[in-house]
């Protein structure tokens, strides 16, 4: 039986405490950390409901982890839940954006089983206990400062963390937000191919055929008129000419 290099801490609690004397203490319920330097230093069980005494584990007690217990090596510590209460944590703490609101809570970490050391913390929008829903990891180095149930980030939304564990919910909000960004990108690449379009416009730069046609067959036409009006008056002139001639001639 080995330790685990990195150990959840809701897994962990999920297993029951036997010590070397094979007695059973019960499960975990509650981690006993520093969060100054964000680390793990042990946890705590009860043995059973109807005990008011807590057991207190350090880490370093910790043995072996099987798929159904936890060993530990040692006597534990006794003490009152009133006391524990006092424990500093970050479990259930706040998550602060840069805004001063808040964006989620610390619900679960994962820690080294050797050293204690917090690796990082896992954060819900939403109630931990609602069964599949939404975890997502945040790192050390994003935590700016922390008081007593509060974290301050520099965080803008939860976006910009990575999601470990995606609820229904959750999956159909990214979904829906990469279909909006697609249909926004198809919109944006349509309005440009269409004001390429209108600025190549060929009306812009031939000229009014129709405009030319109406022009040039006006033009035709008076010409065409002015001809055959002519054309016309000629003969009439001519007619005139000939009979005057007639009414003049005295041989007719």
């Amino acid at each position: 039986m080995k330790l685990p290099k990195n150990i959840l801490l809701s897994d962990f609690f999920h297993l029951k405490v036997r010590c070397d004397q094979g007695i059973d203490h019960g499960s975990g319920f509650m981690v006993w950390m520093h969060p100054p330097v964000h680390r793990v230093l042990g946890w705590m069980t009860k043995p059973s409901a109807l005990n008011l005494s807590r057991n207190v584990w350090r880490l370093n007690q910790l043995k072996a982890i099987t798929n159904e217990y936890i060993y530990v090596k040692g006597q534990q510590s006794i003490s009152d839940q009133l006391t524990l209460d006092r424990f500093p944590t970050l479990i259930n703490a706040n998550l602060i954006n840069k805004n001063g609101k808040k964006i989620a809570s610390i619900i679960d970490l994962v820690f080294d089983s050797i050293s204690g050391k917090i690796l990082y913390y896992l954060v819900s929008r939403s109630n931990p206990k609602i069964p599949g829903s939404s975890r997502w990891s945040l790192q050390i180095n994003q935590i700016k400062d922390q008081q007593p149930g509060m974290i301050l980030s520099d965080l803008n939304t939860l976006s910009d963390l990575p999601l470990l564990n995606a609820s229904v919910k959750e999956e159909l909000i990214n979904k829906t937000k990469n279909w909006r960004n697609q249909i926004q990108n198809i919109t944006n690449q349509a309005t440009v191919k269409l004001e390429g379009w209108l600025d190549e416009s060929p009306w812009q730069d031939t000229p009014n055929t129709q405009d030319e046609f109406i022009t040039s067959s006006t033009n035709d036409w008076i010409d065409n008129y002015d001809n055959e009006s002519n054309v016309v008056y000629d003969k009439l002139e001519n007619n005139n000419q000939y009979h005057k001639r007639k009414n003049n001639d005295p041989w007719i």
